[in-house]
């Protein structure tokens, strides 16, 4: 069994490096490999990818990650950089809705228990990234969550 992980922009792998040179002496069809990898990565455009290809005795297994957190933050905000060289600056203001949708996106590869710890642990991530809140300070908004005042907004009874 072989296994190739690489980081690939979502919807863009191309036969060429990385991914072709890796999968060439593996004697797998690398342009269907490539097609399937473009398919299933397509939603994640602009974003690096974690994509790992197991190729077991001819057969293909490709699994998909999910971009970080960073990224998914920088997507859901249509923003490409995200931090000022300023400590008073912000970059952008994020809603608690989105912080949700990134969550959702990232909850199995977290340590978090819940919903609401996971979201904590995305508004972590905007506070290195100088994003506000709902307006407010990211730590602010942290605290707040403790407290239960975002409770009726951070619920996982959604439908989803």
């Amino acid at each position: 069994m072989n296994v190739v992980e690489v980081l690939i922009e979502g919807g863009k792998a191309s036969p060429g490096p990385p991914l072709g040179p890796a999968l060439g002496p593996l004697g797998v069809n690398v342009k269907e490999v490539v097609d399937s990898v473009n398919e299933l990565t397509k939603g994640y455009g602009g974003m690096e990818v974690p994509v790992k290809i197991t190729v077991d005795a001819g057969k293909v297994d490709i699994t998909v990650g999910v971009p970080s957190t960073a990224a998914l933050i920088k997507k859901e905000l249509g923003i490409e950089k995200a931090k000022t060289d300023s400590t008073t600056d912000y970059t952008g203001d994020i809603s608690l809705e989105q912080i949700k949708e990134v969550a959702k996106k990232k909850k199995e590869e977290m340590l978090s228990s819940s919903l609401k710890n996971a979201i904590k642990e995305i508004i972590g991530t905007c506070v290195s990234m100088r994003l506000k809140v709902e307006g407010k300070d990211a730590k602010e908004i942290q605290k707040d969550i403790e407290e239960g005042k975002y409770d009726e907004v951070i619920t996982e009874n959604d439908g989803s």
